[in-house]
């Protein structure tokens, strides 16, 4: 997938400043896509010259000008047919702890045990954010009405994704660290 089907799929929610697309990248597809502001405002110049974004300057007091992009109606077929492609197979994944975890028989597995440790830290901090996001879009909805009458339900069902794949990996901390634990204990 490209950066750029990311893009739009953010800026279904809206017109938006790069600077306010790269906040709310963090809010809206992080879940499944990451990319840093510099990646973001580079795509944003491809795709305006693409014909895929227009933006419009907005004139600020004490504060630089800025652009707001939106989706035109080439961009929006794009990702149309993008919608419509046979999606290709699941990316791999390419995680330096785990390569650390396969190692760890023969390194030092207290540093593995702390690295882990800090990914299950950050995966919980994730989850929580995820929540937060979660209880904002059903605002006081039950998940079945939300998803029954909602403008939108993408948004929530990839949330839901992203949730799922930080709890595999709150789980799979636990039982790793469980393991090496028992292990040292053993010896």
């Amino acid at each position: 997938m490209a950066l750029r089907n990311a893009v739009m799929a953010a800026l279904l929610e809206g017109e938006a400043s790069g600077y306010d697309l790269a906040k709310g990248f963090e809010a809206s597809v992080a879940n499944f896509w990451m990319a840093t502001p510099q990646q973001l405002y580079r795509e944003l110049e491809r795709m305006e010259g693409e014909g895929l974004v227009s933006a419009r300057v907005v004139e600020q007091e004490r504060r630089p000008n800025k652009r707001l992009f939106s989706l035109t109606d080439a961009g929006l077929e794009v990702l149309r047919a993008y919608v419509a492609d046979v999606p290709a197979k699941p990316t791999a994944i390419r995680d330096e702890l785990m390569v650390k975890v396969q190692c760890v028989d023969i390194g030092d597995a207290d540093a593995v045990r702390t690295a882990i440790t800090e990914r299950r830290e950050r995966s919980a901090a994730k989850l929580a954010r995820y929540e937060r996001m979660r209880d904002r879009m059903l605002a006081g909805r039950g998940e079945d009405e939300y998803l029954a009458t909602a403008d939108r339900i993408g948004p929530y069902l990839t949330l839901q994704g992203g949730m799922a794949f930080e709890r595999g990996i709150l789980q799979w901390a636990q039982t790793a660290l469980e393991h090496l634990e028992r292990r040292s204990a053993g010896r």
